[in-house]
């Protein structure tokens, strides 16, 4: 690791932890030539999704657009946000761990409302009425009383 300082190749790790609740690892280091300590942080690589939406256009998956759908879907109800960013985080992980490096909008918005369902029935409602675009009060009647059945 190049040493910002004097720019000396060479470093030692004084101490390592984990960083970013695991998901990375911060590391002092101490150059061997001026002997003055940085910090490092190291991050697993990993490989872009491509999302296919609903009309055929591509783009990159935006976690934060994840999170901002189940915060609309759950203003003003009882769920913590740091909950909320959790299941974003999960959601992605799970993502990643497919292997798919392209997902169609179905997939994360299923995903989504599984999540949503557990920890909130009116957030997994509100989510759904504009994930699968209820076209009148029939197909909206249709998956409350599915909802109802499944408790």
């Amino acid at each position: 690791m190049k040493c910002p300082y004097c720019g000396y190749k060479e470093s030692k790790v004084v101490d390592s932890r984990p960083a970013d609740e695991g998901n990375s690892i911060r590391r002092r280091r101490e150059c061997l030539a001026c002997e003055k300590r940085f910090t490092t942080y190291e991050t697993m690589e990993s490989l872009p999704m491509v999302v296919i939406k609903k009309d055929g256009s591509r783009q990159s998956f935006d976690r934060g657009k994840v999170l901002s759908g189940m915060i609309r879907a759950c203003e003003k109800r009882p769920v913590p946000v740091a909950k909320l960013e959790k299941i974003a985080a999960d959601i992605e992980q799970d993502l990643q761990s497919s292997m798919e490096r392209e997902l169609s909008t179905e997939i994360i918005g299923e995903r989504v409302m599984e999540r949503l369902r557990d920890i909130d029935q009116v957030a997994y409602v509100r989510f759904a009425s504009v994930y699968r675009q209820f076209k009148d009060i029939d197909s909206f009647m249709e998956e409350l009383t599915k909802l109802l059945a499944e408790r």
